[in-house]
C-alpha cells in the first residue's frame, strides 16, 4: 500500500471542512426562527380567547411571499384561528407567485381580511388581485389600490401577441375573482384593462372594497360580528378579546428572501465559480474551493426563486468552463475573454430578458451596472493573468549543470495524477511532472517514481523499480 502525501491528507481535511460546513449551514437555516417560538406561546396562553393571525406583506410579491402566506394559512387552520389579517403593502409583483397565493386565498376555511396599511400604503399591481380574493378588503384611509395591468419582467411592455394574451388572461383572472366574492366585476377589470387606481373612499364606493378602518385596532372592532361567507355558509366573526399573533418569516424564508434577489444571486454564481476555477488551478488553497461551492450551491438556490431562463444558466456555465480552460492552456487570451463575455450574456438573458408576464412594481433582472462591474473586474484579471504567463515564459533562467545532474535518478512521490502531467515531490520541493515515454501512460497519487530528465522547474519521471520488480524480472529471465 502506498504511503499518502501530505498533499493528499491536507486534500481530504479540505473536502471534510467544506462538507462540515455546507452541513452546519443547513442545521442553521432549518432551525425555527426566535419569533415564531415566541409567537407560539402567546397562542398557547391565550387558547380561550378568539385568535387572530397577522401576516404581514411588504414588499414584491414573489416565490418567498408566496410560500410564507402559505405557510401562515396553514398554520391558521391547523391552530383554529378565528381570523387571519394580511396586511399588505405591495407595489406588484411576478404572475406565478400572485396565483399561488389566490389559489391558497380562495381555498382557506379560516376567514381572510386584506388590510391595505399603513397609511400611504399600496395594493397595486399584484395586490389588487390578491385583495380582491380575499373574504373582507378593508383599507387605511390614505391608501390607494389598482393599476394591475401586465407588464414584461423587466417592467417594459410586452410584446404585442403576448401582451394581448397575458392582459386578457389576468382579465379573465380577476373578474373570476370579483365574480366568487361579490365585488365590481367592471371596476376591477379596469385595473387590468386601463390601469386604473382607486383611493380607499373610491374603493369602497366602488364595491371594490369593503370598509375603511384608521388603524389595526379598528379594523378588529369593525369586524367584531361581521358576517363572512366561506364555501356556501355564513360565518360570524366573533372578535371581542381576541389575541393577535404576528407570524414572521422564518430563518430559512429570510435567507431565501435575501438571495432571490436576481443580483446577489448573480454575484454570488460568479464568485462561487471563480473561487472553484482557483482551486482546480492551484490544488492547496482550501478556502477558495469551500467558498466557491458553499457560494454556488447558495446562488443556484437564489436563482431557483426567480423566473430564471437555461439560457441564461447554460452560458453562465459555459462562462465557468471556458475560464478553467484558460488556466489550463495559461498565456492564450481569448479563451478566458470569450469566458468573461459568456458570463455577462448569462447574466443579462438570466432572468426577465424573455418577457415574461409580470405584474407592475417587480424588476426581477440582473443590475446592469452590476454586470459591467463583474465584467470589468473578471476581464482585467483574465488579461492581467495571461499577460503575466506570458511574460514568464520568456524569462531565461540560468539552471547550474551540476545542479540537474544531481537531479537525475532522484526519488520522489507523485502528489498529483500523472495523466501524462501532474505533480511530484522531491528532496521536499513539488514539482512540475511529467511521464517518460508513453503519452497515455498514467501514474496514480502516492506512487515512487525517479526523476529522468529536468527541463527548468519541469521534470519528467517514471515510476521507480522496486527491488520485488527486479526479482520478478530476473525469475522470468
Amino acid at each position: 500500500m502506498p504511503n499518502r502525501s501530505f498533499r493528499g491528507v491536507v486534500r481530504d481535511i479540505r473536502v471534510l471542512t467544506a462538507v462540515l460546513v455546507t452541513l452546519a449551514g443547513l442545521i442553521g437555516i432549518l432551525l425555527p426562527s426566535p419569533s415564531e417560538s415566541v409567537h407560539a406561546q402567546s397562542v398557547d396562553s391565550g387558547n380561550q380567547e378568539p385568535k387572530v393571525l397577522l401576516i404581514r406583506l411588504d414588499g414584491a410579491i414573489d416565490g418567498v411571499s408566496s410560500r410564507f402566506i402559505e405557510r401562515g394559512l396553514d398554520r391558521a387552520e391547523e391552530e383554529d384561528f378565528q381570523l387571519v389579517v394580511l396586511m399588505v403593502n405591495t407595489p406588484g409583483g411576478l404572475l406565478g407567485a400572485t396565483r399561488d397565493i389566490i389559489e391558497s386565498i380562495l381555498a382557506s376555511e379560516v376567514p381572510i381580511a386584506v388590510y391595505v396599511a399603513p397609511d400611504g400604503a399600496q395594493a397595486a399591481s399584484a395586490g389588487t388581485f390578491v385583495g380582491a380574493a380575499a373574504h373582507i378588503l378593508a383599507m387605511a384611509p390614505t391608501t390607494n389600490i389598482g393599476a394591475a395591468s401586465v407588464v414584461g419582467a423587466d417592467g417594459g411592455d410586452l410584446p404585442d401577441t403576448l401582451s394581448r394574451k397575458a392582459t386578457q388572461d389576468a382579465a379573465a383572472f380577476i373578474r373570476s375573482i370579483a365574480e366568487r366574492r361579490g365585488r365590481n366585476v367592471s371596476a376591477l377589470e379596469a385595473t387590468v384593462l386601463a390601469a386604473k387606481a382607486y383611493s380607499a373612499s373610491e374603493a369602497v364606493e366602488l364595491g371594490i372594497a369593503d370598509l375603511i378602518a384608521a388603524d389595526y385596532d379598528s379594523l378588529l372592532d369593525q369586524l367584531d360580528g361581521y358576517l363572512v361567507d366561506i364555501d356556501g355558509a355564513t360565518v360570524e366573526l366573533a372578535l371581542d378579546g381576541a389575541v393577535t399573533s404576528q407570524m414572521d418569516l422564518s430563518l430559512l424564508e429570510r435567507v431565501l428572501a435575501f438571495i432571490s434577489n436576481p443580483n446577489i444571486a448573480f454575484l454570488l454564481v460568479s464568485l462561487g465559480g471563480l473561487g472553484v476555477i482557483v482551486e482546480l488551478w492551484n490544488p492547496g488553497l482550501w478556502v477558495p474551493g469551500t467558498l466557491g461551492v458553499l457560494f454556488l450551491v447558495i446562488g443556484w438556490a437564489g436563482v431557483g426563486q426567480l423566473p430564471f431562463s437555461w439560457a441564461g444558466v447554460a452560458l453562465i456555465l459555459l462562462s465557468m468552463l471556458l475560464l478553467y480552460l484558460e488556466t489550463t492552456a495559461p498565456g492564450i487570451g481569448y479563451v478566458g475573454v470569450a469566458g468573461t463575455v459568456s458570463l455577462i450574456l448569462g447574466g443579462v438573458f438570466l432572468v426577465g430578458f424573455f418577457g415574461n408576464p409580470s405584474f407592475m412594481g417587480t424588476d426581477p433582472i440582473v443590475n446592469r451596472w452590476m454586470l459591467a462591474i463583474v465584467g470589468v473586474s473578471v476581464g482585467g484579471l483574465v488579461l492581467w493573468f495571461a499577460w503575466e504567463l506570458r511574460k514568464s515564459k520568456q524569462i531565461l533562467l540560468y539552471e547550474s549543470p551540476t545542479s540537474i545532474a544531481r537531479m537525475l535518478g532522484t526519488a520522489g512521490v507523485v502528489s498529483v495524477d500523472l495523466s501524462p502531467s501532474g505533480q511530484v515531490l522531491v528532496n521536499g520541493e513539488f514539482w512540475s511532472g511529467e511521464c517518460d515515454g508513453d503519452s497515455d501512460k498514467r501514474i496514480s497519487v502516492g506512487t515512487e517514481v525517479e526523476v529522468v530528465s529536468v527541463d527548468g522547474n519541469h521534470l519528467k519521471v517514471r515510476p521507480l523499480r522496486t527491488e520485488t520488480d527486479v526479482n520478478d524480472v530476473s525469475n522470468n529471465e
